[in-house]
């Protein structure tokens, strides 16, 4: 029974079929024909998926319970899908056999980015294998690729592992800066002494400050409550099978907790709020945090390597990312800030916002250098380019040729092959505004209005009318400087039949389609959905 919460009773069972963590794994990964690790069997553990049963200290589960997760869970996913979507549904494109450490490889994970596609759709059209659905190989090591709405630039570092050169576009300065952060070849020794250099700086500006001893005070009365009252796994256990008032009594621990907290902040002396919330960073981040981006911010302009410049940014935005004053579960789309201790409905416990940057900024450093030594070694000698630009209307030539004039005269011997790109979806992202603590801390314009299909513009017939231009457009510049024989792939949830007018504007026509499962979206969305890949060809 979970001491000290008034769950009304937990389930007994005394399961002949107990196995440990590592027999889980193993038959896991018998049952789904991939690798489910003993880390994974755990979450389950720790989340309330299934029950942990303890005998002579040890942590034993129940093998009935794992498969009834399991047959629950993912037997009846691809046909409740295919019912609810049709099935037409190819849910071998589904990947659902990557883990996230697969479809977050590398680079690919270096920065946030809402509504990217994963690593593996890019190359299973990219590379050179066929199969029942592909039927025939659309690229060749040496071709160049455009993706005219870049975004973070998975197309392009897809590009380069399989020996393809690569233009990206858009419209946005910090969506090319971290595209192009992918895909440059770093000087890493410069890039850890900066790294190390901005870290000692930091902790000696955390010297002259307190909020350090107060976070480290907080953590352990937050432990010493959390443990008492959501005992880890039997709270979210039966939370999950509503033995546990929620709500109730949620906001009864966080009421209870405040008095401790309040007693903490003013000990220390810790100012949550700025002086006014005018600005994205006066508004989301409390008066410690946002002085140490600053100071973090300063020591990154003393940096004289642009390309380290560039990546040690993109670390620093990483991190402001996380460290913005809310909820765990409000991560992905701001609600309110958050200033104070929460009960946090993600973990099942009392939570705290971020009061400094220096654990971020210390977990995101390492791994990122990680990641671009992964990358290096798998990185091929091609050319790959992200652009700023509208790409209705750009000069890919000329901007290629004022940018990377190697890339520019591949692009003079041999034309550009085809497109891969995922447009946007209309009135789905304001894609400018969920990198928008970015634009304000380092200085970048923003071309909010010359986004195509936004989410300000709403879904109504003139926001279509608008879209299914812009993407015409699009297609038609683009257009001047593809192969006769071209090939374009591109990724959309159309689900009001925009793409048949699209292509046949654009002087196209579809040839195929290939519709998708999308398994994993945001936090909050695990409903069934699905994209179409409309393969598109010169009429």
């Amino acid at each position: 029974m979970v001491s000290n919460v008034n769950v009304g009773g937990t389930i007994h069972s005394d399961p002949v079929d107990l196995i440990t963590i590592s027999e889980a794994s193993k038959y896991a990964t018998e049952l789904l024909s991939k690798n489910v690790t003993t880390s994974n069997i755990s979450y389950l553990i720790q989340y309330g998926r299934i029950k942990r049963y303890g005998l002579n200290g040890n942590v034993l589960i129940s093998l009935s319970e794992l498969k009834q997760y399991y047959q629950q869970h993912t037997n009846t996913r691809e046909s409740s899908w295919k019912k609810e979507l049709g099935n037409d549904l190819n849910w071998a494109l589904s990947f659902d056999q990557y883990k996230e450490a697969e479809t977050t490889k590398h680079v690919h994970r270096l920065h946030p980015y809402k509504g990217k596609f994963i690593p593996q759709l890019v190359e299973y059209f990219l590379d050179s294998h066929t199969d029942m659905f592909k039927t025939q190989m659309f690229f060749q090591r040496g071709d160049i690729v455009l993706d005219p709405f870049s975004g973070s630039g998975t197309t392009l570092v897809q590009a380069n592992e399989l020996g393809l050169n690569a233009i990206g576009i858009d419209v946005s300065s910090f969506n090319a800066m971290i595209g192009n952060s992918k895909v440059i070849k770093y000087n890493l020794e410069d890039v850890q002494k900066e790294i190390r250099r901005i870290t000692y700086e930091l902790n000696a500006y955390l010297k002259n400050s307190r909020v350090l001893e107060f976070e480290q005070q907080l953590l352990a009365k937050l432990q010493a409550f959390n443990n008492k009252y959501f005992p880890v796994p039997e709270y979210k256990y039966n939370l999950r099978r509503g033995l546990v008032q929620e709500a109730i009594y949620g906001a009864e621990k966080e009421a209870e907790f405040a008095v401790e907290f309040q007693k903490l902040v003013e000990v220390y002396n810790i100012r949550l709020k700025q002086d006014n919330s005018n600005s994205f960073l006066d508004k989301w981040y409390s008066q410690h945090v946002r002085q140490e981006i600053q100071f973090v911010y300063e020591e990154i302009q003393k940096i004289a390597n642009p390309d380290t410049k560039n990546i040690i940014s993109i670390i620093l935005s990483r991190t402001t990312r996380s460290c913005r004053a809310t909820t765990h579960s409000d991560l992905a789309t701001l609600i309110e800030p958050v200033y104070a201790t929460y009960y946090c409905s993600k973990h099942g416990k009392i939570c705290k916002p971020i009061f400094s940057i220096l654990k971020w900024w210390s977990t995101y450093t390492r791994d990122t250098i990680n990641r671009l030594h992964q990358f290096n070694k798998l990185r091929t000698n091609t050319e790959q380019l992200c652009l700023v630009g509208d790409s209705r209307t750009i000069d890919i030539a000329s901007e290629v040729q004022r940018s990377n004039p190697h890339l520019a005269e591949l692009i003079s011997q041999k034309p550009i092959k085809g497109i891969f790109s995922s447009p946007p979806y209309v009135g789905m992202i304001d894609y400018h505004e969920q990198h928008a603590y970015a634009y304000e801390l380092f200085g970048f314009p923003r071309n909010d209005e010359l986004e195509i299909g936004p989410l300000f513009k709403g879904q109504g017939r003139e926001a279509k009318e608008s879209y299914i231009q812009g993407i015409s457009e699009v297609l038609i510049n683009c257009k001047k400087y593809l192969a006769e024989d071209y090939d374009v792939f591109l990724v959309a949830n159309d689900k009001y039949n925009m793409y048949p007018r699209i292509a046949a504007n654009a002087g196209m026509k579809i040839v195929n389609q290939y519709k998708r499962p999308v398994l994993n979206r945001t936090e909050k969305d695990k409903g069934a959905y699905s994209e179409i890949i409309f393969h598109l060809k010169e009429i």
